[in-house]
């Protein structure tokens, strides 16, 4: 049953492997191999757990507590991210969707921020330089996402406004992953 097992998990990673190269690939023709952490050297490496409850495969959970994102697969089964998530005073919980995706985003501060942060750009273009990494899922009509980060090391730290930040890397294989209309769970303990 192990032989098996380890079969079967060993054709799925290489089942899986085109659609996240060809995610990178592209993002490193454009010169932007240094924005990427492989999974393992991170802060927080990703890996595959065991989840308790009756959630519906797609399904994100976001434990701001633990500073982890989990995704939950078939069976019992979830890929667990390391997360950077709001500071004292930016945290928040509940249900939303993923509402809309995307690829090196656009990013508009809030006029919230603005106010605290009149130094900020009031617009910068997708890119290396931009505060919201490779990729974007925007969470129902809050100002929240789920994002890359240009600052690897604020994973697994309470720095944002409120989004949910991950290494690059992490962030395009969660996205691959996550349809628009996934129910994203945000708890807040």
């Amino acid at each position: 049953m192990k032989r098996v097992y380890a079969a079967l998990t060993a054709i799925a990673v290489i089942l899986a492997l085109p659609a996240a190269a060809t995610a990178q690939e592209s993002d490193f023709a454009l010169g932007l191999k240094n924005l990427f952490t492989p999974s393992g050297s991170g802060p927080v490496p990703r890996a595959t757990v065991r989840i308790e409850g009756n959630y519906t495969p797609g399904t994100i959970i976001v434990n701001t507590k633990e500073r982890r994102l989990y995704l939950v697969e078939a069976n019992g089964v979830a890929l667990r991210y390391g997360i950077g998530v709001g500071r004292d005073g930016f945290r928040w919980g509940g249900t939303h969707r993923v509402t809309q995706k995307k690829e090196w985003p656009a990013w508009t501060p809030p006029s919230q921020m603005l106010r605290r942060r009149p130094d900020l750009p009031r617009h910068m273009a997708g890119g290396p330089d931009n505060p919201l990494g490779a990729r974007a899922m925007y969470l129902g009509s809050t100002l929240y996402r789920i994002h890359g980060s240009n600052e690897p090391e604020t994973i697994g730290q309470a720095v944002s406004s409120g989004c949910f930040r991950m290494v690059n890397d992490d962030v395009i294989h969660l996205y691959d992953r996550v349809k628009v209309g996934a129910t994203v769970i945000v708890k807040n303990n």
